[in-house]
């Protein structure tokens, strides 16, 4: 009656523990939908890392709304990886968490702004890379440097890098971004040789390690950590019912008429779940968009290949999906599930919802 995310407990630890020694300053990212696991699974996996010897001593939330999810789950450090801003939810935050918060500063007046609400307030500096999503620029880091200078008790606990995905080597511009943290004069602390990156691969962690040995470098790692182990994992949804259908039958809630003979097919998952709401995939090559153009011609006549599969083969949504179930169209002469069948499901699991993790 679900769409299930079943585990391979076993494969699935062994990867986790495989993954936390290779990488040492280990930060698991925990955010968003727990990347289908959920934000309180991955709290108490991250716990358990550090129980044995990982050194785990902090994890990465997305936002200072996910902490409640997070903090009675794990012991150590919360660095939060949206920025700081003066208002809404950062302002909100649980004084008792204070001790263990660590924000993130990507602009000169929140640095000034939150040391003069917090004068002790822990935080890493965001460098602008070539994502030019969040951060301060060279000039700003200097000015920042500066300003940190007047407060003593305030607390830098690293910069951060967020660096983008499949660009290529990303060692020439880490070897620039850390000549402006040299440069910068920061206050000279534990805090300002510390360096937390993201999307870095193991061979360009080797090289950067090797190149400033008076750093320390920090992965925060999520994909790769949480589903580096797909092979571990399977997603079903179970059939709710089984209906033949003759060309011309009326169906669904819009009273479509069937093109040929076949069988409709209820399934478990719908857009509550996330099934059938497509993301960006970031993928601009010609086969990518020639795919798009297709599955657009196929919407136009009510014909859309879905992420459900019988016998290896994905199956047609009959129409769009429901918010808890799906409706599948399935041709005459393939073989007809049984109502309680269990039917694969490919998803994204960054954006699907599980009605139950299962984890042997």
């Amino acid at each position: 009656m679900s769409l299930t995310l079943t585990v391979d407990g076993e494969r699935w630890r062994q990867h986790l523990l495989a993954t936390a020694e290779k990488h040492p300053g280990l930060v698991p990212v925990c955010k968003g939908n727990g990347y289908g696991f959920t934000l309180g699974r991955l709290a108490r996996r991250s716990q358990w890392l550090d129980e044995r010897g990982h050194g785990v001593d902090t994890i990465a939330v997305g936002t200072y709304d996910e902490l409640p999810h997070l903090a009675s789950r794990f012991d150590g450090d919360l660095l939060v990886l949206t920025p700081w801003r003066p208002f809404e939810s950062a302002l909100e935050v649980d004084p008792a968490l204070s001790g263990r918060l660590v924000h993130t500063l990507s602009r000169p007046e929140d640095v000034r702004d939150l040391l003069a609400r917090q004068p002790d307030a822990r935080f890493v500096l965001e460098r602008l890379t070539s994502m030019q999503r969040h951060g301060l620029s060279a000039r700003d880091l200097w000015a920042v440097a500066a300003e940190l200078r007047s407060h003593p008790r305030a607390r830098l606990e690293g910069i951060a890098f967020h660096l983008p995905l499949q660009q290529g080597s990303h060692v020439g511009e880490v070897h620039r971004l850390m000549t402006d943290v040299a440069g910068a004069e920061l206050p000279d602390t534990p805090g300002a040789r510390t360096i937390w990156v993201s999307h870095l691969t193991d061979a360009e962690l080797a090289e950067l390690r090797a190149a400033y040995p008076d750093f320390r470098l920090r992965p925060r790692i999520g994909t790769a950590l949480w589903l580096g182990a797909r092979e571990a994992m399977r997603v079903t949804s179970t059939v709710l019912d089984v209906h033949p259908v003759s060309r011309g039958d009326a169906f669904g809630y819009r009273s479509r008429t069937v093109p040929k003979d076949g069988h409709l097919l209820i399934v478990s998952g719908g857009t509550a779940h996330g099934i059938g709401l497509e993301a960006p995939t970031g993928d601009s090559s010609i086969k990518a968009r020639a795919g798009a153009l297709a599955r657009g011609g196929l919407d136009a006549v009510g014909f859309v290949r879905s992420p459900f599969s019988t016998d290896g083969k994905q199956r047609l949504f009959a129409e769009p999906p429901h918010m808890q179930a799906s409706m599948l169209f399935l041709p005459g002469g393939a073989r007809v599930p049984q109502v309680g069948e269990l039917v694969d499901v490919r998803v994204r699991y960054t954006t699907t919802s599980f009605d139950r993790v299962v984890v042997s």
